[in-house]
Parts: structure tokens; C-alpha cells; sequence
């Protein structure tokens, strides 16, 4: 029986090799925290189903570094063999994506790609002192050269991509040691990887990647969601969009729609603004611009403070991201559109809010005084009855009127009008 027990184990040993998984991400966008719930989704996917290889396709402009740490500890964490390849072709792993390339088990690209400049930059940190740039960048350096020295990379060209941002190409960087293939697509990288060595926790691991079932990982839609909230000039529109519907809601109370959609709104763009980072002398300007468009509204000035509020819109929200973000940045034609669109909202309610101030103030009944009603009955002696907002009043008139008649109301005395022919 221990003889038959042994050959089971060693029959099913053989089938789980002879069978092993191989599972594909792919990140095509800035190394955020949405980035980090992706990739520890995958990478917990693929070691829960017993993954042979972890592949990340990836394309960055590079990201937070607090979110590149986290990926990188994910990577040292794994048992899984993790492969990072930089791919498509005109894709690129710069920053933060360049320290995701390096701590890979093995690193690739595809010809056309490039990987470097990962200088660290402080996303809304213009006001950063020398000292604390230096540390910072220090602590990225010591952390880059630990990694490299791990992972058997050049130390030397490594620290050059964090102090000088050079950026190299898929030659120079497999030449600089700082890759360990290039490959035109991933069926070109699966053969590449099959029967390569792989230490991992303290064992070698023989990769077989070819002919082997391959897993795609696809985003799941709260990543979707999330990702596009991150966008900025998504996150722009929607912090906009809030302040209409809150104002509207405020200029309108008990709309509800407006409001809740406003706050929503807010929000949302709120949350994409704080993880990209932002220039926060410019979104207190595109505050103090919306209020100065508010107070246009509740205290028309013919124009001023709509154009100084306008002004101050504009100024906000072309320096709210920085032109280095690796988030992208807002485009002019976008600016200009929501800009525009912002001030003749406002001006539109104030001009509303104008003319309904230059009304007549009237109370009560007094407010029927000019209004043109119709005789629902023949005057007799003077009297009759008219139709006027709705409701039926009891009228006088000095002037003979019939029923059908359009009559103006000139007085209100008590429950009775006082009217003549319209």
C-alpha cells in the first residue's frame, strides 16, 4: 500500500509540472494606488491557482513611489517567479516604472521601448527645500542599489537612472546588465524564458513557459472606475461639475438632483485630484474663482467680479498639474471649454438673479395688481366673477364686460377685485 501511495504522489507531481499556469497582467497607465490593487490582485490570482510564471506587461510614465514600494514588496514577497516586460513596442518604463522593471526575477523589453528616468519628483512640492529634495533622492538611491545588488543589475547605470535620469534603450539596457532579454511580443518572450534559472527564497526554480497555458488577468470594473476618476482631466471636469450642481441646488433649494449629483461630483474629483497631486495654489484659485462667479450671482457688479472670477479660474487650472506629472496634464482645448462654460453658467444665473431683483416687490394679494384674468361670467350691476392664476375671484368693474372678456385687475380690496377690460 505504501509502495502504490508513493507512485500516486509521484504520478500527480509529474502531471502539476507537466501542466504548469502562466498568468498575464498588464498595466498600460501612471503607477498609482489603483495600480497596487491590480497587481496584488493578480499576483494573489495567480499563487492561489498555483502559477508557474507572473508576467506584468507594462507601459509607464512612472507614478507615486509610494505605490511603486508596494509593488515592489509584492514582487519579493511572491514564491511565484515574477516577470516584468516592457512592452508594446513605443512603450516605455520611465520612473517609477524603471525601479518596477529592475526588481523583477527577470526583466525584458520589447525593441522600440525605453526604461530610465527615474529621478524622484515631487508632484505638487515646488516649495521643497534643497535638503529635503537630497534626502529623498538619497533614500530612493539607497533603495535602487538594494535592489540591484539582489537582483545582480548594474549598480552603477541603475543610480545613473535615479541622479542623472538617463534613459536607455532595449540594447543599452540588456548590454548595461540592466535587463535580462528583449523580445519582439510575449509568444517571443515565453519561448525566451523556457528553461531559464530562477532563484527564489533561497531555491532555483527552472521556468517552463513554452506551450503552457496562459491566464489573461483583465481589470476588474472598481479598478476601471477608479482608474478613470484618477485621470486628471477627468478629475478636473467632475470637481467642475460639482460646484454647478451644489450651486444650483443652493440658488434652488429642494432640487435634491442637482445637489446630490453636485456632491457626488465633488467628491469623486476631489479623490482623482489627491492621488494625482496637485499644485494647491492652483485649486485655491479655482475655488476663489467659483466664488467669485458665486458672488456675481447673489451681487451683480455688470460683469466684474464674473471676469475677475474668470480670471482666476483659468490661472488655477492651468497650473493645477504640474507639466512633469507623469499623470499627464490637463489639456488647453479642455481648460478653455470648461472655463468658458463655468463663467456663462454663472452669468446666466446672475442675470436671472438680476431681473428677478429688479422685479416689483409685491406680498400676498398685491401680487394680482396688473395681472390679466378672464370674466367667467356676465357683469350684473357691476359684478362678476374672473379666472385669474387659477383660482375664481369675485370682481367689480365700472365697465360693462361679458363672459369670455380679458379683463385687467386694477385693485384688490378685501376677496374682491376691481377690474376692467383688457
Amino acid at each position: 500500500m505504501r509502495a502504490l501511495a508513493v507512485f500516486f504522489l509521484f504520478m500527480f507531481s509529474l502531471l502539476n509540472e507537466g501542466f504548469p499556469k502562466i498568468f498575464v497582467a498588464q498595466w498600460q497607465d501612471a503607477i498609482t494606488p489603483v495600480a497596487v490593487d491590480y497587481i496584488k490582485r493578480s499576483i494573489s490570482k495567480a499563487q492561489s491557482e498555483e502559477g508557474s510564471v507572473f508576467i506584468l506587461e507594462l507601459n509607464t510614465p512612472g507614478g507615486l513611489e509610494s505605490s511603486m514600494r508596494e509593488i515592489v514588496q509584492e514582487f519579493q514577497k511572491t514564491t511565484i517567479p515574477v516577470v516584468v516586460f516592457v512592452y508594446p513596442s513605443g512603450g516605455r518604463a520611465a520612473s517609477a516604472g524603471a525601479i518596477i522593471t529592475i526588481s523583477a526575477d527577470i526583466a525584458a523589453m520589447a525593441p522600440g521601448t525605453n526604461i530610465g528616468a527615474a529621478h524622484p519628483v515631487q508632484i505638487g512640492g515646488e516649495g521643497q527645500n534643497d535638503v529635503m529634495k537630497e534626502k529623498v533622492l538619497q533614500d530612493t538611491l539607497a533603495f535602487v542599489r538594494s535592489i540591484a545588488r539582489e537582483k545582480g543589475r548594474n549598480v552603477e547605470v541603475v543610480e545613473s537612472m535615479v541622479k542623472k535620469s538617463i534613459s536607455l534603450t532595449p540594447e543599452e539596457a540588456l548590454k548595461a546588465n540592466i535587463i535580462d532579454l528583449i523580445a519582439t511580443d510575449r509568444i517571443d518572450l515565453l519561448n525566451k524564458l523556457n528553461g531559464r534559472i530562477v532563484e527564489k527564497h533561497g531555491r532555483k526554480i527552472i521556468l517552463k513557459t513554452e506551450g503552457v497555458q496562459v491566464y489573461q488577468i483583465s481589470n476588474s470594473l472598481r479598478e476601471e472606475f477608479l482608474n478613470l476618476v484618477t485621470n486628471p482631466t477627468i478629475a478636473y471636469m467632475l470637481l467642475l461639475i460639482g460646484f454647478y450642481g451644489i450651486f444650483f441646488e443652493l440658488y434652488n433649494p429642494g432640487s435634491i438632483v442637482p445637489g446630490a449629483v453636485g456632491i457626488i461630483s465633488l467628491l469623486l474629483g476631489l479623490y482623482g485630484l489627491g492621488v494625482v497631486g496637485v499644485n494647491w495654489l492652483g485649486l485655491l484659485l479655482i475655488l476663489a474663482g467659483i466664488l467669485l462667479l458665486a458672488l456675481e450671482v447673489v451681487t451683480p457688479s455688470l460683469g466684474g467680479l464674473a471676469i475677475a472670477g474668470g480670471i482666476a479660474l483659468a490661472l488655477g487650472s492651468f497650473i493645477l498639474i504640474s507639466p512633469e506629472s507623469p499623470y499627464g496634464n490637463i489639456p488647453i482645448s479642455v481648460i478653455t471649454t470648461m472655463v468658458i462654460l463655468t463663467v456663462a453658467f454663472f452669468l446666466f444665473a446672475g442675470r436671472l438673479g438680476f431681473k428677478a431683483q429688479k422685479r416689483k416687490k409685491m406680498l400676498g394679494t398685491e401680487e394680482l395688481i396688473g395681472e390679466v384674468g378672464e370674466a367667467i361670467t356676465d357683469f350684473a350691476k357691476g359684478k362678476g366673477k374672473v379666472f385669474v392664476h387659477g383660482e375664481i375671484w369675485n370682481a367689480v368693474s365700472e365697465e360693462d364686460i361679458k363672459k369670455g372678456d380679458a379683463v385687467l385687475i386694477e385693485e384688490v380690496k378685501g376677496l374682491t377685485l376691481k377690474v376692467r377690460k383688457s
